[in-house]
């Protein structure tokens, strides 16, 4: 009798760490902080703190339990802020980048439900200079088309299903609600596609956006868009926003190439105007610990044109830990001003921008 009982106990306790292995949560963040030195910041050279260059500043868990038969439940919660400062990223909003809960199946996918981020980011964005490079000012002006994960890119009460990768294919679908009855005010859906064969990758998302807030004054250093005035307090609220983009990137020994195009239509009160990005470049390992690369786009909008060339030198000193060093040099044209993203307008057409600082994993 006695024997049997411990037999009960020690069974029980097995049952018990067992089950506790298959259930998991994870605190992990990224903090990111430097120096910069820019040529022209509204009228003059500056000397700033820069943070979330090299990846963006933020926290978060996320977990998974295993619940038998190739399904699990899986969460989300992450939330941006600035290690310079300590602010939030988004003020009144904890979990500003991603929250979020759903269910994974091995031979399906997986669907979740919360604030979440679209197609455009998690796809295409892989394929750009500014993510290959990790340089978040080397990405297209006001990240318009939303490569960057940056307010408004994240969604809320959004649905979105993510397929398992078959013959190298990953499809995905996502749909923001209104919560309104019968409005489509603030309805948003995005959809992507990658497929991946050898050393080669593709992507492409489609994103459709009602009503969203475009600070172009910022982004662009525009005074006026199809004839509303603009002012980086006022952002402009676009009926519509449709954001379509395709990439392709190679990884050839220590060398990968990139490239992608996206266009985004802007519709407001009737008119509209095309946002169009080209983007390309290539990254070298130099040793497994040191990598340089170069990259450039150019963005065309409303007549006028921004084009941007970055360098970027990164040295890891651990798989955590990095130091890097960056130059950026953008122009504008037809009567434009550079603003680069992150940093801000030039008061002239030209704007060069070096940031260097160390990133952190945990």
């Amino acid at each position: 009798m006695k024997k049997s009982r411990i037999a009960l106990v020690l069974s029980m306790l097995f049952a018990a760490s067992h089950a506790h292995a298959q259930s998991s949560v994870t605190l992990y963040g990224s903090l990111d902080a430097g120096v910069g030195y820019v040529s022209n910041l509204r009228g003059a050279h500056a000397f700033i703190a820069q943070q979330g260059t090299f990846q963006a500043d933020r926290w978060g868990l996320t977990g998974v339990e295993d619940l038998g038969g190739g399904l699990k439940s899986v969460f989300k919660l992450e939330s941006g802020f600035s290690t310079i400062n300590g602010a939030m990223a988004s003020v009144g909003t904890l979990f500003n980048r991603q929250a979020y809960v759903g269910l994974s199946d091995e031979r399906i996918g997986t669907i979740t439900l919360g604030r979440q981020t679209d197609f455009h980011f998690e796809m295409l964005g892989p394929l750009s200079t500014a993510q290959t490079l990790g340089d978040f000012s080397a990405f297209h002006p006001g990240n318009i088309d939303g490569l960057g994960n940056t307010v408004p890119v994240e969604l809320s009460n959004t649905i979105k299903f993510r397929s398992r990768t078959i013959a190298g294919v990953t499809l995905g679908a996502m749909y923001g609600f209104t919560n309104q009855s019968s409005s489509t005010t603030g309805r948003t859906f995005s959809l992507g596609a990658t497929y991946g064969v050898g050393p080669f990758n593709f992507a492409a998302a489609y994103s459709e956006y009602r009503n969203r807030a475009l600070n172009l004054a910022n982004a662009f250093g525009l005074t006026s868009f199809q004839g509303v005035p603009l002012s980086a307090a006022a952002p402009l609220v676009a009926d519509s926003v449709r954001n379509a983009g395709i990439g392709a990137s190679a990884q050839i020994g220590p060398v990968q190439l990139h490239a992608l195009v996206t266009q985004v239509r802007i519709e407001q009160g009737g008119r509209a105007s095309t946002a169009r990005s080209i983007d390309g470049g290539a990254n070298f390992q130099v040793t497994p610990a040191y990598m340089i690369g170069a990259g450039a786009w150019t963005t065309t909008l409303a007549g006028k044109r921004w084009t941007q060339a970055t360098i970027a030198n990164v040295y890891s000193l651990s798989k955590l830990t990095q130091l890097y060093a960056d130059v950026m040099v953008e122009q504008a044209s037809s009567g434009a001003v550079a603003s680069t993203l992150g940093i801000g307008p030039s008061s002239t057409n030209r704007q060069m921008v070096i940031l260097a600082g160390v990133h952190h994993l945990f």
